[in-house]
């Protein structure tokens, strides 16, 4: 049985920043109030460019192809993970397969949220052991900025 290994990793994002200051502008809340909630400082975006994360995932494609010296017909599957698709159908994989030209390879998507990436590694994982693939480029793309809701309704815990 074949053993499963990461040989690479890379990524991408935006290079818009929003922070919360930026937010704090747009709707009744301040860096201090998102930042005891969640952490969070700042988050990159798409902003109006209309990417989605297919796009995203080309740009980091691109970058662990050259990164671990393959070639992009090394490739034999992709397994995509995201819970921002670009469309509900076709999947965000099948538009990545065909930005990148992966003209003959096998694609599914994963829509679980949070842990849609771990599943996709788990999904990998068992195809490489079972022998039906070599190279699975596995992807995480989300999108979330274009998710923002900016409404102040149930922000007062």
């Amino acid at each position: 049985m074949k053993k499963a290994y990461i040989k690479n990793i890379s990524f991408y994002v935006p290079d818009k920043i929003i922070t919360n200051n930026d937010l704090s502008k747009l709707m009744d809340t301040s860096d201090e109030w998102i930042q005891s909630r969640t952490g969070i400082k700042q988050r990159h975006s798409v902003g109006e460019e209309c990417l989605g994360p297919a796009d995203l995932a080309v740009k980091a494609a691109e970058k662990v192809i050259k990164k671990s010296k393959i070639n992009k017909s090394d490739i034999d599957f992709v397994v995509f993970a995201t819970s921002t698709p670009d469309y509900y159908v076709p999947g965000s994989g099948s538009i990545f397969q065909d930005k990148l030209g992966l003209d003959n390879v096998g694609v599914l998507d994963i829509r679980q949220g949070c842990s849609g990436f771990t599943y996709a590694l788990t999904v990998a994982n068992q195809f490489i052991k079972s022998e039906t693939h070599k190279n699975i480029l596995v992807i995480g793309a989300e999108v979330q900025t274009t998710q923002l809701d900016f409404d102040n309704e149930g922000r007062g815990t």
